[in-house]
Parts: structure tokens; C-alpha cells; sequence
């Protein structure tokens, strides 16, 4: 028992040894440990009141070739295309075209049982030839006072009625026929011989491709921009690898209220083009607003919006007499800029910064105020050579 008692004391007692021990080692007073190299540098800047060096990314503004276009899809037609249907009802006798091929202006492609309308026709040639006679011999006679003026002038309302009616079935006549209204490719028939059709029934169709066209739709905030005889570009899938040129022909007056989009129609130009094209094609369409072969743009990253303005900072050299850490050659400069076009990541600068400039990319939240010392940070091969030379331009100007 006693055995026991002892053991328990000697745990209790150990246990508090080592509660203590830990207490000191936690409250004792601990020597400074001395900072060295660039950690070291740029605490005892801090300590010393030295402003902050900012590591950050930059880029050059450069000079390219921009454009101001919109992309869009649209859908080719040609020019002249039709479906040719029937102005009355009849039975088909003949089809004077083949499928495919090529029809002339004028050509009876459909010539419908017209047997009843030509008996018509006869009918009204022997009427009017009635007509003529009685008007002949009716004049003879009022030559001669043998029957009052008023029959002459009856026998001519007669005459004229006679050519009329002969008009008219004449008319009827060649409406049984449907012509070609233009030179052009016959599509593949409707109908055949044979067939009862009425009127307004679909025959055949006919398209003349020596032109093309494309449709396709802007949105309203181009309708300022777009205007006949703008150049456009397109490409179509179904011939990859090929580019078409196309020129702005007709705009829509009013916006589709749905959409809110402006119809355009671009005619394409075949000069050099041997590739045959069809109506119903999906096309990619670029019109182009215009071309800036000396536009100044940097990445969109540079731009730093604040208050509803649009800045970039700027890499320059230090002024003279600035307190700096001796090894800062650059400091910042907001500078306030004009946007142009965005294209592919990048923006284009209207006024504000010149060709060579250095701007900051990355980092921009660092430098709160102009006159910050940064850091160029090498992530490409050149950067400080470009910055050293950004800043060298700065400071001359």
C-alpha cells in the first residue's frame, strides 16, 4: 500500500515539474534574430520610413495594323432565283427542261394542255373578223347617207369589243405556257407529265448564281456604322480554306423589334472565283468599318478603370532628388487614356500614351499613388531592357 502511495506522488510531482518547465521556456524573453539580404533590405527600409518596392508585370505599347469590324453568320441566295408556278389550273403535256440544267429568258419550260384555250382564241379571230366587215360596210354606208351616224358609232364599239375578247383569249392562251423570266439552272421538277395541278402549285425552281448574295444581321448598335459599299469578308464552311470578298449593297430601314438587329445584304464578288456556290449556304461574315495600320495598343490588363475613366499606369523614370532605395530605376504614373477597339485580348489606345511606352500589366493594386518605386518582374526574356528603354523615353520627353 505504502508502495503504491509512492508511485502516485512521484507521477503528481512530475507532472508539475514539467507544467513548469514549459511555462518558462513560453514567457522567457527571446534575442533578436538577425535579417539578412533582400528580407533583410527591405525591413530595415520599412523600419526607416522608405516607401514599399512593388514588384509588378509590364508590357509595351505597340504599333499594329487594327481594324473595327463585327462578326456575323448569314446565308447565301443568288441573285435572281425563283419558284415557277402556274396562273391557272390545267394538265401538264410537256416539260421542256432537264433537271440541273441550263434554261435561256423566254424558254417554254412547262407547256400545259392549252387545246380548249386555242379553239377560244379562233373563236374571237372570226368574231373580230365579223366586226371589221360590218364596220367597213357601215362606214360605206354613212359615206353615202344611207344610215345615221349613230350606227357607224355602234359598229366601231362592236369592233372594239371583238379585238378585246381576242386579247384576252390570247391572253389566256399564253398563260398556259410558264416561261423562263431569266437565264439561269433549272432545279429538280415538282411535277410531270401528266399531272392535274392548280394554280399557284410549285413546278420547278430557277436560280441564276452568276451573282450571289448573303444576308445576315448586325446588332442596332452598328446601324451608325455599317453603310453601302463597306467591304466584307466571309468564309463558308462547306469551302474551307477559301476566303470571298463582298461589298455592302442594301440595308434595312427599320430594326426587327424582336432581336433588335439590322438586316444587311453584302453582293459577293466572283472576279478569280471558280467555285461554284449555292443558295442556303452558311456563311461567316466580317464587315470591316475600318482599318488603322498605325493603332497604339497594349493588353487588356493594362486598363485600370476608376470613376467611369479609363487609366494606365505608366513605367517612368524617378524625378531627380527623389528618396528612393538605391537600387529603384522606376516609379509609376497614372495616366488617364482613350479607348478604341478591342480585339483578341488587346485594346487600342487613342490618346494618352505614345509608341515604346511601358505599361504595368500586373500588380496595378500595389501602386496607390504616382511616384510608387517598383520593380519590373522578368517574366520574359527583354523585360528590363524594354523597361531601361521606356524610361529613358520618358525621362527625354
Amino acid at each position: 500500500m505504502t508502495s503504491k502511495f509512492s508511485f502516485t506522488a512521484i507521477a503528481v510531482l512530475g507532472i508539475a515539474l514539467a507544467s513548469g518547465a514549459a511555462w518558462w521556456l513560453q514567457s522567457r524573453p527571446h534575442s533578436p534574430t538577425p535579417v539578412t539580404g533582400a528580407a533583410g533590405s527591405a525591413a530595415k527600409a520599412s523600419a526607416a520610413g522608405a516607401p514599399r518596392v512593388a514588384g509588378v508585370e509590364v508590357a509595351r505599347v505597340e504599333v499594329q495594323s487594327l481594324r473595327d469590324d463585327a462578326q456575323a453568320v448569314g446565308s447565301l441566295r443568288a441573285r435572281q432565283s425563283v419558284m415557277l408556278r402556274p396562273e391557272q389550273v390545267g394538265r401538264i403535256s410537256a416539260l421542256n427542261f432537264k433537271d440541273g440544267g441550263a434554261v435561256r429568258q423566254g424558254q417554254i419550260l412547262v407547256q400545259f394542255d392549252d387545246q380548249l384555250q386555242r379553239a377560244e382564241v379562233q373563236q374571237m379571230q372570226a368574231q373580230l373578223a365579223i366586226a371589221q366587215a360590218s364596220f367597213k360596210r357601215t362606214k360605206e354606208l354613212v359615206a353615202a347617207n344611207f344610215v345615221a351616224q349613230q350606227t357607224l358609232d355602234t359598229s366601231a364599239a362592236n369592233l372594239q369589243v371583238a379585238q378585246a375578247q381576242l386579247a384576252l383569249a390570247q391572253a389566256r392562251l399564253n398563260r398556259m405556257a410558264v416561261r423562263a423570266p431569266f437565264d439561269g439552272m433549272a432545279g429538280i421538277r415538282q411535277v410531270n407529265v401528266g399531272d392535274y395541278v392548280k394554280d399557284g402549285a410549285d413546278l420547278v425552281a430557277l436560280e441564276d448564281a452568276r451573282q450571289m448574295l448573303v444576308d445576315y444581321r448586325l446588332p442596332e448598335r452598328f446601324g451608325g456604322k455599317v453603310k453601302p459599299g463597306q467591304a466584307v469578308e466571309l468564309t463558308l464552311d462547306a469551302v474551307p480554306g477559301q476566303n470571298f470578298k463582298a461589298v455592302v449593297e442594301a440595308i434595312e430601314p427599320l430594326i426587327e423589334a424582336e432581336g433588335r438587329s439590322l438586316g444587311v445584304r453584302a453582293l459577293l464578288s466572283r472576279a478569280g472565283q471558280t467555285t461554284p456556290l449555292r443558295s442556303g449556304m452558311f456563311a461567316r461574315v466580317s464587315t470591316v468599318f475600318s482599318v488603322n495600320d498605325a493603332a497604339l495598343v497594349v493588353p487588356e490588363e493594362a486598363i485600370v478603370p476608376q470613376g467611369g475613366k479609363q487609366f494606365v499606369i505608366k513605367v517612368v523614370a524617378p524625378e531627380a532628388g527623389a528618396k528612393l532605395p538605391a537600387d529603384v530605376r522606376f516609379v509609376s504614373q497614372r495616366q488617364e487614356v482613350e479607348l478604341g477597339v478591342r480585339r483578341s485580348g488587346r485594346v487600342e489606345i487613342v490618346a494618352g500614351v505614345a509608341a515604346g511606352d511601358m505599361v504595368v500589366v500586373a500588380g496595378q493594386q500595389r501602386l496607390q499613388k504616382d511616384g510608387s518605386p517598383l520593380r519590373v518582374v522578368e517574366l520574359g526574356r527583354g523585360a528590363a531592357a524594354q523597361a531601361a528603354g521606356a524610361a529613358a523615353s520618358s525621362a527625354s520627353r
